[in-house]
């Protein structure tokens, strides 16, 4: 439903206390006049520079004074009508104990005399003594119809709109941005590029996150030509990405969790990832949540996940989750990151918009496990150390990514992740030394945690599915100890 249909159903059902969220004042307002004039209804607005204004009143005499637009509602009432006052950015008064007191009055009042206050905000911020009083709708972001027209009314010459696939691309990455941000958006394409073209748009939502603090947008070109190994993993993904359903909510994809040792390549999987299926990668760093108030941690959790949404279809990274939401037990930071994580596990069950979630996580045993059932994603996969041929195709990437001499011989790599190879290339390049000199300053991690990796690897054995082969992960060494002990048993003698 529109803004102009839900404001029409409150309306007609007489809830004079309407709180309008929206960044776009000027389209709401629009809106508003629309619906007075189809319903022959009475508007008023007022704001802070201009006062109140109405077909009834041209004084201006409440500009400045909030307290006053408040009080002079009650002489715009109509005999057998209904009056719409809207009231712009009114929530920079709501700590104004007169304020909150003359605004409750007249809510109640307008049942009467039919007046309604409609304050139209870009945040909702309604103190204790009101929340009661009024009812809060969200002013839409435009749809892929409404980005198709404003991109038409701009670009008016042949040749300067895409078509066929290059023009859903275009609105792909329109989605997410106001009215007036696309808008600016198309027009720079234009100026710059001589068409439409998607970076721009791209660049516009990087800036939109920018803003807000919550998000990183990252946007490189590396693919899975870059990524050696996780052949299951990748099938799995591109499979679940590419398939033409996106129109059926049901259908869609929600996302995978990724448990490995530390340097297996799950966050260079992601960015990957969103270069090969052609969808933004949007980083989510946790920590960048919290806010010194109280409450205010929660509530930018919703309005991250909100802009996730609102950014859709893309792809949403949590790295190293275990940590991000390290104080789950509620001891260390008076419950927060227990209440911001059962908000984000909410909106992983729930969300219908077209976002994959792809959470890494180097320790199991720090989430809960309702976190990783069924439904919040569609697979939890292990990355273990690369076998022999994916190391063989790492060693040939970061080879030639490098400049190292294909004949350079290659140091034992049995404990090596894919950081380690290419700390080792990079190393090799850096000091201008062979790869087995180079080899002599890395210890890897399977031998500095040892004991950590081991653990990890029995635990995701049978219950992780591999991230290189098919199937179920199958811990070799937890197979090897079980046919020592068969053999060791004394009935088989």
């Amino acid at each position: 439903m529109t803004l102009k249909q839900r404001l029409g159903e409150y309306v007609r059902a007489c809830f004079t206390g309407l709180w309008i969220e929206s960044h776009e004042h000027q389209d709401a307002l629009v809106s508003i006049a629309q619906l007075c004039r189809q319903e022959n209804w009475q508007l008023a607005t007022w704001d802070l520079e201009s006062g109140l204004r109405s077909p009834m009143s041209e004084t201006n005499a409440s500009a400045g004074d909030p307290l006053g637009a408040i009080r002079g509602i009650s002489n715009l009432a109509m005999p057998n009508g209904t009056t719409l006052v809207v009231l712009q950015n009114f929530h920079r008064f709501m700590q104004s104990a007169e304020i909150v007191q003359a605004l409750a009055k007249q809510v109640i009042a307008g049942k009467q005399d039919r007046t309604f206050v409609v304050i139209l905000s870009p945040v909702v911020s309604l103190p204790a003594e009101l929340e009661k009083l009024f009812v809060v709708l969200e002013h839409e972001l435009p749809d892929r119809e409404q980005l198709r027209e404003i991109a038409t009314g701009i670009a008016t010459e042949e040749g300067e709109l895409p078509e066929g696939q290059d023009r859903e691309i275009l609105l792909d990455a329109a989605v997410g941005l106001t009215r007036f941000e696309a808008e600016g958006a198309f027009s720079l394409s234009l100026v710059r590029d001589g068409r439409l073209t998607a970076t721009t748009l791209w660049e516009q939502k990087a800036q939109m996150l920018k803003k807000s603090g919550l998000l990183n947008l990252y946007r490189g070109g590396d693919d899975f030509s870059r990524l050696g190994g996780l052949a299951a993993l990748k099938a799995f993904t591109k499979r679940a990405l590419l398939q033409p359903r996106r129109n059926n909510p049901l259908k869609r994809p929600r996302g995978v969790m990724l448990l490995s040792p530390p340097g297996c390549g799950k966050s260079q999987f992601c960015k990957s990832l969103g270069s090969e299926v052609g969808r933004p990668v949007l980083i989510l760093d946790v920590g960048s949540l919290l806010g010194s108030l109280v409450g205010q941690s929660e509530e930018r959790t919703r309005a991250a996940l909100r802009t996730v949404d609102a950014m859709a279809p893309c792809i949403l990274m949590i790295d190293e989750v275990e940590k991000a939401f390290s104080g789950l037990g509620g001891n260390s930071d008076s419950g927060v990151s227990a209440r911001m994580f059962g908000t984000f596990l909410s909106w992983l069950n729930d969300h219908e918009s077209d976002v994959f979630v792809v959470c890494t996580a180097n320790d199991v045993s720090k989430l809960p496990p309702e976190f990783s059932r069924s439904e919040r994603f569609d697979g939890v996969f292990f990355v273990d150390l690369p076998g022999r041929e994916e190391k063989d195709a790492i060693w040939e990437i970061y080879r030639t990514l490098f400049e190292i001499a294909p004949d350079q011989r290659r140091p034992k790599d049995d404990d090596f992740t894919g950081a380690e190879i290419r700390a080792c290339c990079r190393l090799a390049a850096l000091l201008d030394v062979s790869l087995t000199q180079a080899a002599q300053y890395i210890v890897p991690v399977a031998v500095t945690s040892a004991e950590s990796v081991t653990r990890l690897r029995q635990w995701a054995s049978g219950r992780c599915l591999s991230a290189s082969n098919s199937g179920i992960y199958r811990c070799e060494s937890s197979s090897a100890k079980a046919r020592r002990r068969v053999s060791r048993d004394p009935s088989s003698n």
